[in-house]
């Protein structure tokens, strides 16, 4: 085997802990986390399988909207006010009242967080992928599938070493359209 070329293998397993084990098995043998892919029909997290915990700025995202929200509902409730050329004054009742205010600032707030999350989540999730993906109609099944993409490992060690942890089958991964 040449040294520049990739081994690309899909692994796919019945059960979360032999592709939790057959994870640890692969680090061990070399195979770093970024060369590995962790592909399910059911929510996994990076705990259930010992793997490093992805980074996401989804939460900065919603932080921004938050404030930004903010800064219209303080807008709309204490700055608006001012611009009518002519005041209006209700009975003894404080120009910028104090309950609707904060409902509004509120509202605001979590609109503006609700929105930017979703954007966040929708851009960090990288949908709608049209390019062609790795992928095995058992994941729809509830298996599990371990898709390896590694320049420097072998392919007949890493082959045999998966098929021991309790693969169902180790094949060559191709991209598909889904």
């Amino acid at each position: 085997m040449t040294e520049n070329q990739v081994v690309d293998l899909l692994a796919v397993f019945s059960d979360l802990a032999p592709a939790a084990d057959a994870v640890e098995q692969l680090r061990a043998m070399g195979v770093h986390d970024d060369c590995m892919n962790v592909i399910s029909g059911i929510p996994v997290t990076e705990a259930m399988l010992g793997r490093p915990r992805q980074w996401t700025n989804v939460p900065r995202i919603a932080l921004g909207g938050a404030l930004l929200g903010m800064g219209a509902g303080i807008f709309l409730a204490y700055i608006s006010p001012f611009l009518y050329p002519y005041p209006i004054q209700v009975s003894t009742q404080s120009f910028v009242p104090g309950p609707p205010t904060v409902v509004v600032i509120f509202e605001l707030t979590m609109l503006g967080m609700l929105l930017s999350t979703f954007l966040g989540v929708f851009l960090d999730s990288l949908f709608p992928n049209y390019r062609p993906m790795k992928y095995v109609p058992e994941i729809s099944d509830g298996k599990i599938a371990i898709f390896v993409e590694c320049p420097h490992v072998e392919e007949k060690k890493i082959t045999d070493v998966l098929k021991k942890l309790g693969a169902e089958s180790v094949k060559p991964a191709e991209a598909q359209h889904l």
